[in-house]
């Protein structure tokens, strides 16, 4: 009995050892395998492309540069919503506001403009006969002029002769009237007055050179002839303009143009005179929109009887008053808004306790002053990014959210999957190409001749991946040259043929603004236009191949921009050797 005594004390002093040498280390195993664990859940992303999330890092399977950390998804946040650490809101400066409604009435619209001359006030003077220039008076542009001031003097041979024709009619004014009376308003007809008519009739002495006198009083703007220039009859000989009343001239834009009507006030200010107001009223608005510009010219008539505007000197306009169907507008400062192609959007702050945000996509009415009309996508009392907002874009595309440039969001896409949405969109552009594209019906030989052009391009896409000006600008000729050689006979019907004008005239207007510059980083913003054009005339007419169109979201400014290819390997133009790979392909044309 006292045998097992000994042997059960042995195997609890036993059990009690391991416990205290071996119990501890069972939890270090148990949280070193949750930091394991931890480390296993860490996933990457790429800084350019972050709808890449892969377990391990690595290189982008799009542009190649090495993965970094992705940010973990903070809890009980939704699908789009992100969050930001206080120390970034403080070292970006990001700072919000809340959304209220603002009065239209007394707000001020602010337009910048130039000084024009009044064209109304404008005269050419001109000479009414034929001669040479003796003597110009006018040394200078720039010189005042008065009405009947002496111009110049012109010897004119058909004036002498004329002179004669005269002198001897009125000696035969009695038997030949009509004669006389035609010699007469020949020379009336050259401007000369009753007075030197009949002072060459009484005197019977022909006058070899002839004065011209200003007809308008103002400011000579241009000289067009010098002294002993030859002349024709009704050559103008100097540009006068009556600076009395000049233009302000201001550009309007297109969503603007319903808060202007003639007769309205202006007020003008001018670098030149910084405490100095000017009062206008609106005259005259442009019933044609500039396409390029997307504005119209709205033209205000100043008094400048004192000589303050100088053409050509910039000034700005100040509207007050300015009124909206709606007298009560939800208004937001320009600073929040963010835009891309045709969408506008604002980072709204979804937790006023929280630095937690969320993109919003809102559509603006009119610009007034330094601030927008919202007509949708936000409420009174919402909470928006009105500082730093660029910086919470950033940070919601890092973290693969909707943001400016991804209009989806929400949705993380590894390698491999990345490559499989690629594929994917290819096939349906295969199948869909016919329909997404109207391919136009033409001849091969029509084709054949496009196929030059396009390989005439691929050489120049080759030298913008070599970064080789010289050749870039070399084959932008060669291209040119054949564009010139394409025979539009080969397109018979209209709609092809007025397709490949259109084309044609782009095509032209890109290759000549490469073949202008050594500049590679012009040539590559040519080079995208040149692209654009292309492809659609590749898609309408085709070139006997298979054909891919490439894309690069980081190309023009992170704007994004295509090009075309032979092959389905991506090798980018608009960056070369130091982001060769960036790029996807968007479509395949068969």
């Amino acid at each position: 009995m006292k045998k097992y005594i000994i042997y059960f004390g042995i195997l609890v002093v036993g059990l009690f050892l391991g416990w205290l040498l071996f119990g501890g280390s069972s939890k270090k195993d148990t949280e070193h395998n949750h930091d394991v664990i931890s480390e296993t859940n860490q996933m990457w992303t790429c800084s350019m492309h972050p709808q890449i999330m892969q377990p391990e890092s690595g290189d982008c399977p799009i542009c190649g540069m090495d993965l970094i950390p992705a940010e973990s998804v903070s809890d009980g946040l939704l699908a789009d919503q992100f969050k930001l650490t206080e120390n970034a809101m403080a070292l970006a400066n990001i700072q919000t506001s809340i959304v209220g409604k603002g009065n239209v009435e007394g707000n001020t619209i602010k337009l910048s403009g130039k000084i024009a001359e009044n064209e109304e006030a404008n005269a050419v003077q001109v000479s009414y006969f034929a001669g040479r220039i003796e003597r110009l008076n006018v040394s200078f542009t720039g010189e005042e002029v008065r009405k009947g001031q002496l111009l110049a003097t012109i010897y004119s041979p058909e004036l002498y002769a004329a002179q004669q024709e005269l002198i001897t009619a009125a000696s035969l004014k009695e038997s030949q009237p009509a004669l006389y009376k035609a010699v007469r308003n020949k020379l009336k007809l050259w401007k000369l007055s009753e007075n030197q008519i009949n002072q060459i009739e009484e005197t019977g002495k022909v006058k070899e050179n002839f004065p011209v006198y200003a007809t308008v009083s103002g400011t000579v703007t241009e000289k067009l002839v010098e002294q002993g220039d030859y002349i024709k009859q009704g050559q103008p000989l100097l540009k006068i303009a009556n600076l009395n009343t000049v233009w302000g001239n201001f550009d309007v834009y297109e969503n603007q143009i319903d808060r202007f009507k003639k007769g309205q006030e202006v007020l003008i200010t001018t670098n030149a005179y910084p405490n100095k107001e000017f009062k206008g009223k609106v005259d005259f608005i442009d019933p044609v929109l500039n396409t390029k510009t997307r504005t119209v010219t709205l033209r205000v008539v100043l008094n400048n009887k004192d000589d303050v505007f100088k053409p050509g000197m910039f000034v700005t306009a100040n509207i007050d008053g300015v009124t909206s169907n709606n007298d009560q507008v939800l208004t937001i400062p320009a600073s929040a808004v963010l835009w891309t192609g045709e969408r506008s959007v604002v980072y709204l702050k979804t937790n006023p306790d929280q630095p937690i945000f969320e993109m919003r996509e809102i559509k603006l009415g009119n610009q007034i002053g330094n601030d927008y009309e919202v007509l949708e996508g936000l409420f009174v009392g919402n909470e928006i990014v009105t500082n730093g907002t660029f910086t919470v874009d950033a940070a919601a595309q890092l973290q693969g959210k909707k943001s400016m440039m991804n209009k989806e969001g929400g949705k993380v896409m590894t390698g491999h999957e990345s490559h499989l949405d690629m594929e994917e969109t290819t096939s349906i552009t295969n199948e869909n190409n016919s329909n997404i594209n109207d391919r136009i019906s033409v001849s091969k030989d029509f084709q054949n001749q496009l196929k030059v052009i396009f390989d005439d391009y691929i050489k120049l896409k080759d030298a913008l991946v070599k970064d080789n000006s010289k050749n870039v600008v070399k084959e932008s000729k060669i291209l040119l040259d054949n564009l010139t050689k394409v025979d539009m006979k080969q397109l018979t019907d209209k709609v092809a043929h007025n397709h490949w004008m259109s084309l044609e005239k782009e095509i032209k207007a890109s290759g000549t603004s490469i073949s202008k510059t050594s500049n590679i980083k012009v040539q590559r913003n040519h080079f995208k236009h040149l692209s654009a054009h292309l492809i659609k005339a590749v898609q309408q007419f085709g070139v006997n191949e298979k054909v891919y169109v490439e894309f690069c979201p980081m190309a023009d400014n992170n704007n994004g921009a295509y090009w075309l290819s032979k092959e389905e390997k991506v090798i980018n133009p608009y960056f070369g050797e130091a982001m060769l790979t960036c790029g996807e392909v968007k479509q395949v044309i068969e």
